[in-house]
């Protein structure tokens, strides 16, 4: 009896396994491709009757029965959705429709493949939430939905999947929060949520499953402290709660509930608070990442007992007390050898560099303490670690040179230690590290010359090392390191030529030498640098013409100014396409400027300063140029002489009738009293002004209307009748030495130049006052909303006059930023340097929308030379004083004017405005002042 049950159940068996025969698979395909869209390429061609079904496209059959086992479509490129149908392939094991653009949802008919072990829709722009059919799928040991758009939350009813192995729900849209039914998925090792909108706590029932490896929740929203229910998960090895945005503080006991775990990962959270002292004890730890939180205190040295740790990564937090002792962690650090990466850069750290670091693990291959208050020197045994591949020390406060031993890092890729204040030479020993392939010198002292031995890091990539003192040549051999795509050597003192082999770095994309005293013409072989997207040549001694430089047609950034070039602008610039900004300014060139391309965007072409050009669009502001070019294209070669030598007659019969002239002008003014020379001066003014008209727009000068009063005269408010316009009036003392000099000087400074931030000088007045006395007066647009000095000091100014309110911080940094871009325009964009010698507050007005605006030109200087290490005063031998506590030191001991002057007084300008103090506040005295 017992055998025919038997084989009645056997038999049983076999029906309900060959119910569905291939032919059923068949017809569910070919359903599902017809509703699959496969663009151009008719991938699935060979699903048709007269193939097999076996030896379709991406279809796999068991060897027993030949039913359909698998089914690969993955990166097919694929469209339309998924049929129904698909629930009919009963001995299906794996699925993968990733990588297509499949819409719509899953079907609930994938709930009948309870064979189905592999399951991957990654990657396509499905919708809706998980089919609620699927939870059918008792035996599914692997569930992968990763990088879709499910946009549903997490069902409860996942918790039937008893079976399931692996959880993949990476990369959706899946929002809510974590069903409490997770934790009956006791068989599960691995999930992912991440990349999702879930919010919340995670549920504490997790803690049952004991068989888990690895979690990943990152990149969601979930809140609360860290749950004591993942302490639980004894067998985790795999912990990865990357940015998440979980808040809260870490658990003090966590080491104590997670002794097996290996690798943590809980960077790009709100995590706050401490680092818990008992991290350490987890034993079997290797790798603990932390990243991107708010933890702060100090990293406790017991990490220094984990014996397998790998990787310590806490980067950007707020670690450290800013105190000596906070790097003491780095010592104990030593006794992990397995050790490979150490990254806690962009924190608080502070103190030296123990040379402890050098001891580290030979197996050391990434070490970066960047962006600290890190001081101290660089240990001279650096050398030691011997595996290192990046190394990053920068912006810190090291001091000292860059050891010599360096160069036995030969495993070395990026070195960079740019902002800080090493100094020394560049040791010829970095030409060992012949793998360097990022070298980030900059913003230090380092002098002497470039090294020739970097010719040997072929590899080098990017070399930057402007911003020193290095002095000499550019060496050839560094001209020979095809591989490099950018080589920034700007602001040192280099010399010479830029060698021809530039043109061999032909991957070239930034080339930066701007600010040295390189000279000679610019080599053709420029042209050849084909990637080139950014030149910056500027404040050199180049001379000669602007190479052929036509195929440098992906080039945005040119930058040629302030140097000795001359001859014509090249005309195929106008066709750059990707041109962004050109500056061929303070320079020689000549002759006419191009009209079309890029020429017709003034905003991107800086053209001042080449009193030769001419022509080109009206913004540009050049001269017109002389209408002579159709006669030397045409081939009548003696009319043109003709021509020529009837307009050099012509020229010279001029010439002569004006020096003639000029003598007997110069004979009859002889007597007249030499401070009649201003007239010159005030032509350039579009309107003159009498002492009478001002006298009644003043009220005879009246002190209601006195708005301020500075060294030389007294400023008044004025309305002028003829339009209509209230002013302002500086009225000079002419009692007073100096002020016919502080009134030329402010007549010769403003009367060409124009700025935005410059208080508009609209008109003079040189003239004889009802008493017969000499009388001078400058008549400026007026200012409602007063200086900046009253704005800074309320308590000094009559009430009637005091601010409302103070300035807010927005307010001062936007004035500070007018002000600099004036100095910006008058040290480096007008066509004669001018050093204004006297900034200050009181100096500095505001316009109704506290738009500030320089004034107060009377010590101003034109340089004729414009030379970072000497000037000479154009109008007067006398040493300038200025004002005291504003004025640079150089000044109080003879020193001639310039822009580190104004610069000086432009800082002590930026301290007042955030401190509030001035620099001659009776705070200040012996050694203590504003500046130090």
């Amino acid at each position: 009896m017992k055998v025919f049950i038997l084989l009645a159940l056997s038999t049983l068996m076999l029906l309900e396994a060959y119910r569905f025969t291939d032919e059923t698979d068949r017809q569910a395909l070919l359903e599902f491709k017809s509703q699959v869209s496969e663009g151009k390429r008719d991938v699935l061609s060979s699903w048709n009757n007269s193939f097999p079904l076996c030896r379709w496209k991406g279809v796999r059959c068991g060897r027993k029965h030949k039913r359909v086992t698998l089914l690969d479509l993955n990166g097919l490129q694929l469209g339309g959705v998924i049929s129904p149908s698909i629930g009919n392939l009963s001995f299906l094991i794996s699925l993968n429709l990733s990588d297509n653009s499949f819409g719509g949802t899953i079907p609930r008919e994938v709930g009948n493949l309870f064979r189905l072990e592999h399951l991957d829709m990654s990657l396509n722009f499905l919708k809706e939430g998980i089919p609620v059919g699927i939870y059918n799928c008792s035996r599914l040991a692997e569930f992968s939905l990763f990088s879709n758009n499910l946009g549903k939350g997490v069902p409860s009813e996942i918790g039937s999947l008893r079976k399931l192995v692996v959880l993949d729900l990476g990369q959706n849209d899946l929002r809510g929060k974590l069903p409490a039914s997770l934790g009956n998925l006791t068989s599960l090792m691995e999930v992912s949520f991440t990349t999702n909108n879930i919010e919340g706590e995670i549920p504490d029932d997790i803690a049952r499953l004991t068989q888990m490896v690895a979690l990943q929740l990152s990149a969601n929203k979930f809140s609360g402290v860290f749950p004591p229910s993942i302490y639980n998960l004894s067998s985790l090895s795999f912990l990865n709660i990357f940015g998440c945005g979980f808040s809260g503080n870490l658990r003090p006991d966590f080491g104590h509930l997670l002794p097996n775990l290996e690798h943590i990962y809980m960077g790009g959270n709100y995590f706050t608070g401490a680092i818990p002292i008992t991290l350490p004890i987890i034993s079997n730890l290797q790798v603990l990442g932390m990243e991107d939180n708010n933890l702060r205190g100090s990293i406790p040295p017991s990490f220094g007992q984990v014996p397998n740790l790998q990787s310590l990564n806490f980067r950007a937090n707020q670690l450290g007390s800013r105190s000596f002792g906070d790097l003491d962690f780095l010592g104990a650090l030593t006794n992990c050898s397995q050790l490979q990466v150490v990254d806690v850069g962009e924190n608080w750290l502070r103190g030296d560099l123990p040379n402890s670091i050098a001891n580290l693990s030979r197996n050391l291959m990434y070490l970066s303490l960047q962006t600290n208050f890190i001081s101290g020197s660089i240990p001279h045994d650096i050398g030691n670690l011997i595996s290192l591949q990046s190394l990053r020390l920068n912006l810190n406060l090291l001091t000292g040179p860059l050891p010599t031993s360096v160069g036995k890092l030969l495993g070395l890729e990026e070195l960079s230690i740019h902002s800080n204040r090493l100094s020394g030479e560049i040791p010829s020993s970095i030409g060992n590290i012949t793998r360097l392939v990022y070298l980030y010198l900059s913003n230090n002292s380092f002098e002497g010359t470039i090294p020739l031995s970097l010719g040997k890091c072929s590899q080098l990539l990017d070399l930057q090392i402007g911003y020193n003192k290095l002095n000499g040549t550019i060496p050839q051999e560094i001209m020979v390191i095809r591989s490099l795509t950018t080589l920034s050597m700007s602001h040192n003192y280099l010399s010479g030529s830029l060698a021809k082999d530039v043109g061999r770095l032909q991957n070239l994309v930034r080339l930066s030498v701007s600010a040295n005293k390189l000279s000679g013409e610019l080599p053709q072989t420029l042209g050849n640098c084909f990637s080139m997207e950014f030149m910056y040549l500027q404040g050199n001694l180049f001379d000669g013409a602007i190479p052929d430089i036509k195929m440098l047609v992906g080039v945005k950034e040119v930058d040629l100014s302030n140097n000795n070039l001359s001859g014509s602008i090249p005309g195929y610039i106008a066709n750059f396409s990707s041109l962004q900004y050109l500056n061929l300014s303070i320079n020689n060139f000549e002759g006419m400027v191009p009209t079309e391309g890029k020429f017709q965007n003034s905003t991107i072409v800086l053209l001042f300063g080449n009193k030769n050009l001419c022509g080109g669009i009206k913004e540009l502001k050049l001269k017109p140029c002389i209408a002579v070019a159709p006669l030397m294209e045409t081939n009548h070669l003696s009319l043109l002489k003709k021509v020529v030598i009837g307009v050099s007659v012509g020229i010279a019969f001029l010439l002569l009738l004006f020096i003639v002239s000029l003598c007997w002008f110069i004979k009859r003014k002889k007597n007249q009293k030499t401070n009649n020379s201003a007239a010159s001066t005030l032509e350039s003014f579009h309107e003159k002004i009498s002492y009478g008209v001002l006298q009644n727009a003043t009220d005879g000068f009246s002190s209601s209307n006195i708005v301020g009063s500075g060294s030389f005269g007294t400023v008044f408010k004025a309305l002028l009748p003829t339009e209509n316009k209230i002013v302002a009036v500086k009225v000079l003392n002419m009692q007073r030495r100096g002020a016919m000099k502080s009134f030329m000087a402010e007549c010769v400074s403003l009367k060409d130049i124009k700025h935005r931030n410059l208080v508009k000088l609209l008109t003079a007045c040189a003239s004889i006052d009802f008493h017969g006395n000499e009388f001078r007066a400058l008549i400026y647009e007026f200012m409602p909303n007063g200086s900046l000095d009253m704005w800074l000091h309320p308590e000094e100014v009559e009430e009637i006059r005091r601010p409302s309110r103070t300035l807010t911080l927005l307010e001062r940094l936007n004035i500070a930023i007018d002000v600099a871009s004036v100095l910006d325009y008058l040290h480096v964009h007008c066509h004669e340097p001018i050093a204004h010698c006297d900034l200050k507050p009181s100096n500095t007005l505001l316009d109704d929308d506290l738009t500030a605006h320089v004034s107060d030109f009377g010590l101003a200087r034109l340089l004729l030379k414009f030379d970072q290490e000497s000037f000479f005063n154009q109008l007067s031998s006398a040493g300038v004083r200025g004002t005291i506590g504003y004025a640079a030191p150089e000044y109080g001991m003879g020193g001639q004017p310039s822009i580190h002057g104004d610069v000086y007084s432009f800082g002590v300008l930026l301290l007042e405005m955030l401190t509030g103090k001035r620099p001659t506040n009776e705070l200040f005295g012996d050694n203590f002042t504003l500046h130090s």
